[in-house]
């Protein structure tokens, strides 16, 4: 066999996530995998010696030399993965997240009537949409405050963002303010992403008290939709908006 083949070490979706960021830490270069069968490489491996019997001749049919290789290029490298997805659920804790994420795909993510239910994001895809449920983010998440940095990194790669605000908060801009001012803080970029707002749980506030948070938020945001999960009508807008989003990219 020939020893002289420089050897790679490189990352390709096959093995790894699309969403894969490779971050060397002693050159501080990142490389990612950002697409179906892309391959990146990351380090060279040393030109390799020539082992013995590469010195096999017709009076030493036994040789004992050998010839070491060259070193190759060494760093250390951290992987990190960033989902990405057409549409990202964020919001406070315990606001519906999930709920739709499940009456919109087959998710199965885990919903139960208590802060912090969602621990890992949960992706579903819609009618070939993929939506991206973040776990909720908290005052303080952009300084690690309820695993927000955990949380946060993930939102980098969604190509839009929906706000969910419970429609039962008693202060819903205050709310919205909160996950914005996280995101902002996290990295600027993410506040300039498209977005739109869901008031959700729509179902548990009277009509008319509805129409006025729907309102109020309009006067800060246009894009700005009461959702609830038992309202199939709703649920159809909903879906007809997705598409119509995931399609601004084509």
């Amino acid at each position: 066999m020939d020893g002289r083949k420089m050897m790679r070490l490189s990352i390709q979706s096959k093995g790894n996530p699309i969403g894969t960021v490779a971050h060397n830490l002693t050159t501080k270069n990142d490389s990612e995998v950002a697409h179906p069968g892309e391959q990146v490489l990351l380090a060279r491996g040393g030109r390799g010696g020539r082992g013995n019997l590469a010195f096999k001749s017709s009076i030493n049919r036994s040789p004992k030399k050998m010839e070491e290789g060259s070193p190759g290029e060494t760093f250390d490298i951290f992987l990190e993965l960033q989902l990405i997805a057409d549409i990202g659920f964020v919001g406070l804790p315990n606001v519906g997240k999930s709920s739709l994420l499940n009456e919109l795909t087959a998710a199965g993510a885990k919903v139960a009537d208590y802060p912090f239910t969602t621990l890992e994001p949960n992706l579903g895809v819609m009618d070939g949409v993929i939506l991206a449920d973040i776990p909720g983010l908290i005052g303080g998440a952009s300084r690690g405050k309820g695993l927000g940095h955990k949380f946060l990194r993930h939102i980098m790669r969604t190509r839009n963002l929906v706000h969910f605000i419970s429609a039962d908060s008693k202060s819903s801009l205050t709310d919205y303010r909160t996950v914005r001012k996280e995101l902002k803080a996290h990295d600027v970029k993410l506040i300039k992403k498209p977005d739109h707002i869901f008031l959700t749980k729509a179902d548990l506030v009277p009509a008319k008290e509805l129409k006025q948070k729907i309102a109020k938020i309009k006067k800060v945001h246009p894009k700005v939709m009461a959702v609830s999960i038992h309202d199939w009508d709703g649920i159809q807008k909903i879906r007809a908006l997705f598409q119509k989003i995931a399609k601004r990219k084509k």
